[in-house]
């Protein structure tokens, strides 16, 4: 973990259990080592930092490329290890990073949707995620961030138990199925810890 990610991690940590009552399920499902792929929901712009700030492996996530841009932005999500996806087109760089990071063993966080929901409720995923799925050996984890972000309000991280994905890598299943497959697993998730 870089001494970047550790200071940024612990200012998160603090800033999340200053301001909101975050409850923590299953981390015990993220392999202590091994490649990783992180799939969560997206609601919030803070849901990055809080999907990763209490793991005690660095998450490196896939952001948008316009953040990249940003005045401060610029020179953090870098060095937290963050790297850029365009979005809207096939981003061949983008995926090209991702696998690399899991086949060296790193924890990738993602947003299969692309973009944050609305209405709060999952929307459809995105192929790309199932092309990491497929072309890694790694474990796939749903996560589901569940709360509205008001301050002092509820918030709760749930990391599932990784996905099976045997069965579509061993049938050649496309990029598409496995996608779903992970959506599924998110979807399960926010059933079971939403009530």
């Amino acid at each position: 973990m870089s001494k970047v990610y550790s200071i940024g991690q612990f200012i998160c940590r603090t800033y999340f259990r200053l301001f909101y009552r975050v409850t923590l399920v299953g981390r015990d499902n993220i392999p202590a080592d091994g490649g990783v792929l992180l799939c969560s929901n997206h609601i919030h712009n803070l849901d990055p930092p809080l999907v990763g700030a209490f793991l005690k492996r660095q998450t490196k996530f896939m952001a948008k490329a316009e953040l990249f841009n940003a005045p401060i932005l610029k020179s953090i999500l870098p060095r937290v290890g963050a790297f850029p996806i365009r979005r809207g087109m096939s981003d061949r760089q983008a995926l090209r990073s991702g696998l690399k990071l899991l086949k060296q063993s790193e924890i990738v966080g993602v947003f299969p949707e692309g973009t944050r929901s609305k209405t709060g409720e999952l929307g459809e995923g995105l192929a790309g995620v199932g092309f990491f799925a497929l072309r890694s050996e790694a474990n796939v984890v749903p996560c589901a961030v569940i709360g509205s972000y008001k301050l002092f309000s509820p918030l709760k991280v749930v990391y599932g138990p990784p996905v099976n994905m045997n069965s579509i890598r061993e049938n050649k299943g496309s990029p598409e199925e496995a996608t779903e497959e992970i959506m599924r697993g998110i979807q399960k998730l926010l059933d079971e810890h939403r009530k």
